[in-house]
């Protein structure tokens, strides 16, 4: 009985001693597991940190490349334009290498990836040179080449015949579209009362008398496409010429506007965004980290709106700017996914909303001053509240959402999407109303979409290089039923090289203004579709337009802000 008592404890004390050389043996092994995980996050770490070094180096090569081709093409117009081909190399006036911006880059879909490139058409004249480049010289002294101010010009054949005026459509019938997404929504240019825009015929000014020797010339029948005619072929008459920019007028149609550059604002970084205040005394512009505030009669910056709580580390780009009715606020929307409401005054930040997932492509105030929309490449458009700080609708779309606009009544928000559709909602249920697409819809994406004055018609600007007129009629009487409306393109707008990247209409309704890619602005009328002329006077693409709200003495003012760093107001 002893015996098998002591081989009973023997075993017993084995079996403890086998337990505890198997615990001993799993806490090594748990410590070695953490010990290779902790070495496996480092090599992740390493890794993403090498993959992020080569992505850098990736973007530094290709913004390389991008200059580099871009002095070549500048050089291959310049010897073409001095008639020396491209198989010659010569001087180029001493002039350096414009910088070239940023890609806009970033965001789903690479939303203004591939604006920033010089692309077809005519290019500005460079800067910095001593007198006109040659692209841009006078023909010789003579009687084809006197140049009369505009008031005091005529065109050589008078007899043009004018576009009916356009007829609103009367409102119909129609079912409209179901569950919503919840309540309100706001606008992009704000369009307020008719007033008169630059160079309207008046009853005040004398009838232009033709200049001496002006026999027409029949140019090139270009159509809308101005950028193809050759300026030095080009009368005086239908052209217009600063320092650093010209402007073409199209020969078809009785010559109603002139164009003057009134300032240019530099800045540090792409111009991304432009847009004034309603009084029309201030215009403000979105770039890399800030956005600025500037004098419109005098051209002087007053203020600078920067956030210092961000991190100064990378690109930070201001892709929207909106004043609020009243001038005391600007709202900006960026990179970061924020929207950020800045009291001017103080330049303190008032309100903060977030929610996008993406970066923010647009905003835009309400007439009222009480909310504001906004765009996102998170496929949203969201409505907020700017007493509450709430978001009060939201919208979902099947892609990118890069441009929103309100109907002045505050009655409806539109959207234009990277889906190549338009869409219009009533912003108080929520309910699609219209959807602007299909087999007269655009063939690209839609970068911009601005209302008329009256809200009954709305203006859309597309990559495929066409600018849409759609007829909005009060949607209202279609607002309940559900089922939204299918648009009705009224008239299609083509002439530009490129990307249609801002359109607007100015206060009046008379004309509509777009910018492009290829770094032309082109006043068109709606009436007919027909330009009446076309703006070089940039370096790089016109990613905005602006009209002022306001008019003074028969004359209207508008922006526009560049790839080149520029931002310029014109009257």
């Amino acid at each position: 009985m002893y015996n098998a008592h002591r081989a009973m404890a023997a075993s017993s004390g084995r079996l403890n001693e086998l337990l505890d050389q198997i615990r001993n043996e799993f806490e090594s092994q748990t410590n070695r597991s953490g010990e290779y995980e902790n070495q496996i996050a480092a090599q992740m770490q390493e890794m993403d940190s090498i993959r992020g070094k080569l992505f850098t180096l990736e973007q530094q090569q290709m913004q390389i490349k991008q200059r580099y081709d871009d002095e070549v093409t500048r050089l291959r117009h310049e010897l073409e334009m001095r008639g020396l081909g491209t198989n010659h190399v010569g001087p180029s006036h001493n002039q350096p290498p414009q910088p070239q911006p940023p890609n806009l880059g970033a965001g789903p879909g690479g939303l203004f990836q591939n604006i920033m490139t010089n692309p077809p058409g005519h290019a500005p004249p460079p800067e910095h040179q001593q007198g006109p480049p040659h692209a841009l010289q006078q023909p010789p002294a003579g009687p084809q080449s006197t140049q009369q101010p505009f008031y005091n010009q005529q065109p050589p054949n008078g007899n043009y015949s004018q576009g009916p005026p356009l007829q609103p459509t009367s409102p119909g019938t129609v079912n409209k579209r179901g569950p919503p997404r919840g309540p309100p929504g706001p606008n992009t240019p704000v369009q307020p009362p008719a007033q008169s825009y630059p160079g309207r015929e008046s009853p005040q000014l004398p009838r232009p008398t033709p200049p001496p020797g002006s026999a027409r010339i029949p140019p090139h029948d270009v159509g809308n496409c101005l950028s193809d005619l050759d300026l030095n072929s080009v009368q005086p008459y239908y052209k217009h010429e600063g320092e650093d920019w010209y402007a073409i007028f199209n020969d078809r149609v009785p010559r109603q506007l002139d164009i003057e550059l009134m300032h240019t604002l530099p800045h540090d970084s792409v111009v991304c965004c432009v847009r004034f205040s309603q009084d029309g005394k201030f215009v403000a512009t979105g770039c890399n980290r800030s956005a600025q505030i500037f004098e419109v009669l005098t051209g002087r910056q007053v203020t600078s709106l920067t956030d210092e709580n961000v991190d100064k580390d990378g690109d930070l780009y201001i892709r929207s700017v909106c004043f609020s009715p009243d001038g005391k606020y600007l709202a900006t929307g960026a990179e970061d996914k924020l929207i950020r409401v800045w009291e001017i005054s103080t330049r303190a930040i008032k309100q903060t909303f977030q929610g996008h997932e993406q970066d923010i492509y647009s905003l835009d105030f309400s007439r009222g001053g009480k909310q504001i929309a906004s765009g996102s490449g998170d496929r949203t458009v969201r409505v907020w509240d700017i007493d509450t700080g709430r978001e009060t609708l939201s919208l979902m779309i099947e892609d990118g959402v890069t441009t929103v606009a309100m109907s002045p009544d505050g009655g409806f928000v539109a959207a234009g999407s990277l889906d190549k559709s338009v869409r219009v909602w009533d912003t108080r249920s929520g309910h699609l109303v219209q959807r602007l697409d299909g087999e007269h819809g655009h063939k690209d994406s839609v970068y911009s979409v601005a209302f008329s004055p009256n809200g009954q018609q709305l203006v859309s600007g597309s990559l495929d290089k066409t600018i849409k007129l759609w007829d909005i009629p009060d949607s209202r009487i279609v607002a309940g039923h559900g089922v939204a409306r299918a648009g009705n393109c009224i008239r299609t707008f083509e002439g530009h090289k490129d990307f249609v990247l801002s359109v607007a209409l100015t206060p009046d309704g008379n004309w509509v203004l777009s910018g492009s890619k290829d770094r032309g602005v082109q006043f068109w009328d709606p009436r007919t579709g027909v330009a009446q002329l076309m703006l070089q006077g940039h370096k790089n693409s016109v990613i905005s337009v602006s009209p002022s709200p306001q008019a003074s003495q028969g004359a209207g003012t508008f922006a526009t802000g560049s790839g080149d760093m520029k931002a310029r107001i014109w009257q």
